[in-house]
């Protein structure tokens, strides 16, 4: 399925809300995981394509100060957010650019990375293709992806109360693009089909948490693109429909700090 163009939409206070709440809430664990099998390979130069507000740059900044960094992403407003923690590093260069036309010549990389925005690329073998073009021999490409919704808890309840908000056109961006993408035949077949080998898909899940099923609720009704399909619909408006949402995160999970299960599929290819 291919995503509308409103799933790519990340403006406003989109990308700051993202930024101070979904990304230590479910992309820091992440980050942290694909930057430790990134720093064996020792890479010269690295991409990151989709880098958003620098969840990943920011530990491999940490992890590999001596490895030359290109972060690039497709929305200016996310990679503005990303500069605003890490503007004073010397070897972090920024680049709004297209996974899919990848303004970078032939063989320029080590290693290319990509966190959780291979879902949101309207042509997945092309995307990979342009990642394989720009990798030297012997580099590799990592990436992740979210599993089923259905194993990512915070989401799953998230998107089952906007089915009893709005029953007629519930919202769908989180199931259709963050977690339409996890089927790990389909996912070899793409990174086949682009000229890849020697690839590995490994299921790995961690625990999300959250200050309080609020901070969970405002995190993915506002920040993300769900905000710009919430408010689409008019009645009940964006606040109403958060509460709802916060109402039942707090009955699955409790008052208080929360803690769901988060679950994605880590990939790299030679």
């Amino acid at each position: 399925m291919t995503a509308p163009l409103s799933d790519k939409v990340f403006a406003g206070s989109v990308p700051q809300l993202y930024d101070r709440l979904m990304v230590p809430m479910i992309f820091a664990p992440y980050a942290r995981d694909l930057a430790q099998r990134i720093k064996g390979h020792r890479p010269r130069d690295l991409l990151e394509i989709a880098a958003g507000t620098g969840a990943v740059t920011t530990v491999l900044a940490m992890e590999l100060p001596d490895t030359r960094i290109t972060a690039t992403d497709l929305n200016e407003p996310m990679l503005a957010q990303a500069k605003t923690h890490l503007a004073g590093n010397a070897n972090i260069s920024w680049q709004q650019a297209d996974a899919l036309s990848l303004p970078f010549a032939d063989a320029s990389f080590d290693i290319v990375a990509c966190q959780f925005g291979a879902m949101f690329f309207p042509d997945r073998v092309k995307g990979y293709a342009e990642a394989r073009r720009v990798i030297r021999p012997g580099g590799r490409f990592f990436f992740n992806v979210w599993d089923k919704i259905e194993e990512n808890d915070f989401a799953d309840v998230m998107q089952q109360t906007m089915h009893q908000v709005f029953p007629r056109n519930p919202p769908q961006f989180m199931a259709r693009t963050p977690h339409g993408y996890h089927d790990p035949a389909c996912i070899r077949a793409d990174l086949t089909a682009a000229g890849f080998r020697d690839i590995a898909i490994e299921l790995v899940t961690h625990r999300s948490p959250a200050g309080s099923a609020q901070d969970a609720a405002i995190a993915y009704c506002q920040g993300t693109p769900t905000r710009g399909e919430i408010e689409a619909q008019g009645q009940p408006d964006l606040e109403a429909a958060t509460q709802r949402v916060a109402e039942a995160l707090a009955r699955r999970f409790g008052n208080g700090p929360i803690e769901g299960k988060i679950q994605a599929l880590v990939i790299s290819a030679a």
